[in-house]
């Protein structure tokens, strides 16, 4: 129910603050097991995209996120648990030395679970709309579960709307490309270098104006 009545209040957020374009909307997954995957400029991301879900399926929509950051303190973890739905992600130890227990663990329990995953395979937010490279992460998700959709999500104007650092919410018309969805093809290169062309091919669907 909490969870419902916040992404009600970003749905109202964006319709009012917020011009929002969305392309292909039909093509996002509502039902796992799937993933999402999108470039990563705001924390608005993850509520964008959330907020665009139906809301019944809300507990099965699992957002991936660093723990060092989202469970970093009670009042967080609470936060990033019970209202966002966040899958923690270690992303490294602080001593150096070896995971004892594989990080993707929590990925691949929801993915077994039938549940949808948004992650973002750049691992931090960047510059708006400047893509760094891919982590191989969302590939060793994609070959544990080959049946399930890999759908790649671009998006515009989130990092501008609220940047990195600011807590400020600017309205700015946003734009939101779905590609097509893919699937694991037994190549580790070669699945994580179409995921590139296909980010590459939705930011030059529209051209937009240089940042002011």
């Amino acid at each position: 129910m909490l969870q419902k009545a916040f992404y009600i209040v970003i749905r109202i957020a964006v319709l009012f603050l917020l011009g929002l374009n969305v392309r292909r909307k039909e093509l996002l997954p509502v039902k796992g097991p799937a993933i999402i995957v999108a470039n990563h400029n705001s924390h608005l991301d993850t509520m964008v995209l959330m907020a665009l879900m139906p809301l019944s399926r809300l507990k099965d929509i699992k957002p991936v996120a660093a723990a060092d950051y989202f469970f970093s303190s009670p009042a967080k973890a609470w936060l990033s648990e019970h209202v966002l739905g966040i899958i923690p992600v270690e992303r490294r130890r602080k001593d150096g030395h070896d995971r004892s227990k594989d990080p993707l663990q929590g990925c691949y329990d929801a993915l077994g679970d039938g549940k949808v995953l948004i992650l973002f395979p750049e691992g931090s937010r960047g510059e708006p709309e400047q893509m760094t490279d891919l982590k191989k992460g969302v590939s060793y998700l994609a070959e544990r579960f080959p049946q399930a959709p890999v759908v790649p999500v671009f998006t515009h104007g989130l990092g501008k709307a609220l940047p990195r650092g600011s807590f400020l919410l600017v309205p700015f018309f946003c734009d939101i490309f779905v590609g097509e969805p893919m699937t694991w093809e037994g190549n580790r290169i070669q699945f994580m270098s179409a995921l590139q062309d296909r980010f590459a091919a939705l930011s030059k669907e529209k051209t937009f104006a240089p940042w002011e």
